[in-house]
């Protein structure tokens, strides 16, 4: 990726930036192909939040993807997923997640639990460097997007790629219907 302006963001080819990346995020970008289409930009880690980030890098809701890590249950056993929506959805966890993962419970994993076992920062996952045991559900407006801006590892980056790197990772799924959108907020009458 040339260098580019995202909103208010300058993105810069990230395989001349790994310093600015979680290490498993890093690692993973030096093994993976396609690459060259991916960009990485720094933003205020106070800011990394996709309602922060979105209002003040002057960037779209629909254009920043959001990560979040599940954990299914069933049976006594428990496992790990990500999911990945636009930040203008939510994601039908105990619907079509829960149904995809066969599990009889999801839930968000723990802070504690999805920083231990990602190696990224909360608040700044990614689907980019998960363990390789870890099935990633992508919404398909994520993976049909030209461009998002998604988590680095690390709060004070992010990452740009075309929604097509994203569902090319290993362990990745593509859903239909994955990001349901969010209710409108009420209003006083």
């Amino acid at each position: 990726m040339q260098s580019i302006k995202l909103g208010t963001l300058d993105i810069i080819p990230v395989l001349e930036h790994t310093n600015l990346l979680a290490q498993p995020v890093a690692t993973a970008l030096l093994a993976l192909a396609g690459t060259d289409a991916v960009g990485v930009a720094t933003i205020d880690a106070a800011l990394s939040d996709t309602a922060a980030f979105c209002e003040h890098y002057q960037v779209e809701m629909a254009q920043a993807a959001n990560c979040v890590v599940l954990e299914a249950k069933r049976d006594g056993t428990s496992s790990f997923a990500a999911c990945v929506v636009l930040g203008s959805t939510r994601a039908d966890v105990n619907g079509l997640a829960r149904r995809t993962l066969d599990a009889r419970k999801v839930s968000f994993a723990p802070m504690e639990t999805a920083v231990s076992q990602t190696g990224m920062e909360y608040g700044a996952i990614t689907p980019v460097g998960l363990p390789h045991e870890w099935r990633i559900l992508i919404d398909r407006a994520v993976a049909d997007a030209p461009l998002v801006i998604i988590g680095s590892g690390v709060r004070s980056s992010k990452l740009v790629v075309p929604g097509s790197f994203l569902a090319s990772l290993p362990s990745v799924q593509v859903l239909d219907g994955l990001g349901q959108l969010k209710p409108a907020p009420a209003t006083a009458g």
